[in-house]
């Protein structure tokens, strides 16, 4: 019977290192697909938002920001935090993740989108051609006050 007992309290203690918590502990029950943000934007800025994706990239300096594609739709969200206030796991491309926190809208002129294209590029030690930037953008993000990375 000790022996059971031993085995299911490993198998647990197995299953809860498999998910690294960072930051807050997550408060929104049910995540929303990042399709139905990006098809209905508006209705989520400046809302609390969950989503669960594939992580794509990393910041590799400081793991300040983390991509993530929905695997329905293709489209993808980052989640984006201050230095230092949670480090995505520099190797966490190809994890599964969920991230929690507000959904904000950034516009950016030519010349700050090409600016921060080239901040990126250097970040992730990629090469980066301006001409690649053609006009104002757009983007969404979710400034993350929470996750939780699955293995």
């Amino acid at each position: 019977m000790k022996s059971i007992i031993g085995i299911v309290c490993l198998s647990a203690g197995l299953m809860a290192a498999a998910e690294l918590k960072l930051g807050k502990p997550l408060t929104v029950k049910e995540p929303v697909s990042i399709e139905k943000i990006y098809s209905e934007p508006e209705k989520f800025v400046g809302k609390t938002v969950a989503v669960k994706g594939k992580i794509t990239e990393v910041c590799q300096m400081m793991g300040c920001w983390m991509n993530l594609v929905d695997s329905a739709s293709g489209k993808s969200i980052r989640i984006k935090v201050n230095d230092g206030e949670i480090e995505f796991p520099k190797n966490g491309a190809g994890k599964i993740a969920i991230a929690e926190g507000t959904l904000t809208k950034i516009e950016l002129s030519k010349e700050r989108a090409i600016a921060e294209a080239k901040h990126e590029a250097d970040e992730m030690k990629k090469q980066f051609d301006p001409k690649s930037v053609t006009g104002p953008v757009t983007r969404y993000q979710i400034r993350g006050t929470g996750a939780v990375v699955l293995d």
